[in-house]
């Protein structure tokens, strides 16, 4: 048998666009290619699809805060509805070699939210992670809230508003319902991109329209006081949760600077130092959040441990960094799959579900 023909697809519109690029850099060294041929799909900030060269697919590439993707000449698009080589050349609709499968490391809107699950799929091509459902909900944390609220799971309080309301919250009413200090954060971003942490009136005004720059809905969210613990989860019908890790912060909180470029603004304390009882109850709680938010592949949960040994779910992320300072790949390490392994595994459960999709009756005979 040839090499499975694998397409990474990386970048995107979302502010998380370089966070994109390194996670796509650093699974393109730890992918087997002696196993897999990798097309490197990359996705300009304009939203720009481009065939790019396998050595030279990034510009300033050990840098994080300058990283870039060298945009080619060959733009592409996904077409639906054909049975075989979906991915065609913008330019000279010359169709690309049948891909076997795709791993989207697309993170935040229009990457992790349902959108390209749903291109991808109705092109019939396998991808890696959730499906369009999960994902949509676990990006819209206010629904995602509700959803694991009303399946028993504690979660922070929190208040959404919307950008169309005609008058917000007063300061006064919010602190009253949730505690000061709060925070405010966009429902459909990630990596802490757009977040706040309020103290005073000031600060929620600021913050508010902060948020409002990146969603149409934000979360007035109390701050809950915990040692911050996440945990993988692995599978489809029958998933695994890793080992628990601890993010031990420098900063107010786990900021997108301190995720993503500032090597020092965090630790990461893989396994986290927690009884036998509590791994336990955070794996179990895991894969519970996991199959109660209806997702698939792979996600990372994360939690508060308050100091009563009580978890609150601070929220679902299907698709999790890959960068060399990402937790998830480092927590599956710890557990006993290596990085090489891990994106195998991944590959092959997008693989499986498709194949069980396609043995799904579709239409009235």
């Amino acid at each position: 048998m040839g090499k499975i023909k694998v397409g990474l697809l990386f970048g995107g519109k979302s502010s998380e666009h370089e966070v994109s690029l390194q996670s796509a850099k650093n699974i393109m060294e730890a992918i087997d290619h002696e196993k897999y041929e990798v097309t490197l799909i990359g996705v300009d900030k304009q939203g720009n699809w481009h065939l790019t060269n396998n050595t030279q697919y990034l510009l300033n590439e050990d840098n994080p805060k300058f990283i870039e993707l060298n945009k080619t000449n060959k733009n592409i698009a996904v077409v639906p509805g054909r049975e075989n080589n979906q991915i065609l050349n913008v330019n000279s609709s010359e169709a690309f070699e049948q891909l076997d499968v795709i791993f989207p490391i697309l993170h935040g809107p229009l990457g992790e939210d349902g959108s390209v699950q749903g291109m991808i799929r109705m092109a019939n091509i396998p991808y890696v992670g959730p499906n369009v459902l999960s994902s949509a909900i676990c990006m819209d944390k206010d629904l995602a809230k509700r959803l694991l609220a009303a399946s028993g799971f504690k979660v922070a309080k929190w208040i959404s508003v919307k950008k169309s309301e005609k008058k917000y919250p007063a300061f006064e009413q919010v602190k009253e319902k949730i505690g000061t200090p709060f925070f405010i954060k966009p429902a459909n971003q990630g990596s802490s991109v757009g977040v706040s942490k309020v103290q005073n009136e000031t600060d929620y005004l600021n913050g508010l329209k902060t948020a409002m720059l990146y969603d149409h809905k934000v979360l007035l969210e109390e701050n809950v006081i915990g040692r911050e613990i996440e945990c993988g989860v692995l599978g489809n019908e029958d998933p695994e949760a890793s080992l628990p890790g601890e993010i031990l912060t420098n900063g107010d909180f786990y900021s997108y600077e301190t995720k993503y470029i500032d090597e020092s603004g965090a630790i990461l304390k893989i396994p986290a130092d927690v009884s036998k009882e509590q791994e336990d109850m955070i794996r179990e709680n895991s894969v519970k959040a996991f199959e109660t938010l209806e997702c698939q592949g792979l996600a990372r949960v994360d939690y508060f441990l308050l100091e009563n040994g009580e978890l609150v779910i601070n929220e679902v992320n299907t698709l999790p960094g890959f960068t060399k300072i990402s937790m998830y790949p480092k927590l599956w390490e710890i557990s006993g799959i290596k990085y090489p392994e891990l994106i195998e595994r991944l590959i092959e459960l997008a693989i499986e579900r498709h194949k069980a999709d396609h043995e799904l009756k579709n239409s009235v005979d």
